[in-house]
This record gives C-alpha cells, sequence and structure tokens, in this order.
C-alpha cells in the first residue's frame, strides 16, 4: 500500500493547495485528488515538479507500507 503524506509536507513547507497547484501547472482537484491519496498514478514529472516546489525527495511525499492481514489471517 503506498501512502501519500503531501499535506505533511506542504504542512512543513507552510504552502497551501492552490499555491502548490499553481507552482506545478496541476489543477488544484488534481492536487487535491493525489494529496488524499486517491490517485492511481502520478507523472514522474510531476513529481519532479512537486519536490522542486517543496524542497523534498520523492521519498518524503511517497510511503510504502506492507498491506496488514487480519488477525487470524494467515499467507
Amino acid at each position: 500500500m503506498i501512502i501519500v503524506n503531501l499535506d505533511v509536507m506542504m504542512a512543513k513547507r507552510k504552502i497551501s493547495l492552490t499555491d502548490l497547484a499553481a507552482r506545478v501547472d496541476i489543477t488544484p482537484a488534481n492536487l487535491s485528488i493525489l494529496k488524499t491519496g486517491k490517485a492511481r498514478a502520478i507523472r514522474f514529472s510531476t513529481l519532479e515538479r512537486i519536490c522542486e516546489e517543496l524542497h523534498c525527495q520523492p521519498g518524503d511525499i511517497l510511503e510504502y507500507q506492507p498491506d496488514q492481514l487480519p488477525a487470524g489471517d494467515k499467507e
């Protein structure tokens, strides 16, 4: 499972969704979809522009967490 921590990085950098969207040339609606973790994909060029604006690494925005199996289930 991929967790999107874009909201955390935006808060740390004190930048609004509207401002970041304008700076990376993406619609606020599409940035919101990414920020809420509902996006199914992201272009590397978009990720690169976001990282440039937030002065961060892709790993600061995207995090991998293994799926958790319900208690009692085995692989």
